[in-house]
């Protein structure tokens, strides 16, 4: 049995973006990829995320914030590690030490949002489906040059 690829997703208050980029690749490659995510001042889960994700039918309710250096100081390491920091934000964004490849997907800040809550809700759900989106291209081109190079190895 094959061990699977452990990916960190990193931003600045694992509060939204970094918790849906997790919850989306466990849900749609869990069977061959390990996420989990944190942030660099871990704030609290954005309940509008949690409400729109749960609309998508994935439960993220109970998931608690957490810190890159609680990771760092317990010695976890990374197969990749991708920070999901808007460009604006990007300078803040914080860097996971050690060997990992590490990657760049810019999304929206959910907790800028402005306008009533349906508004809001409605522009999560589209920050959740483009984080869906590119998580689910990254994970077929991960399994491609996985399969490629196996072949290569025969």
């Amino acid at each position: 049995m094959r061990m699977k690829t452990k990916v960190l997703f990193v931003c600045i208050h694992n509060s939204a973006r970094s918790q849906m980029a997790e919850a989306w690749l466990n849900h749609l490659c869990g069977d061959s990829f390990d996420a989990q995510s944190a942030g660099l001042e871990p704030g609290t889960l954005n309940p509008l995320v949690v409400e729109s994700m749960a609309a998508v039918g994935i439960d993220i309710s109970r998931r608690k914030t957490k810190s890159v250096s609680g990771f760092l100081a317990a010695g976890a390491r990374f197969d990749h590690v991708i920070t999901v920091c808007d460009e604006t934000s990007a300078e803040r964004c914080p860097v996971f030490p050690g060997v990992a490849k590490r990657a760049h997907l810019s999304f929206p800040d959910p907790s800028q949002l402005s306008g009533s809550k349906e508004e809001k809700l409605r522009r999560i759900a589209v920050i959740h489906d483009d984080i869906r989106q590119r998580i689910e291209e990254w994970c077929q081109e991960l399994r491609r040059a996985e399969r490629a190079s196996r072949l290569k190895e025969r």
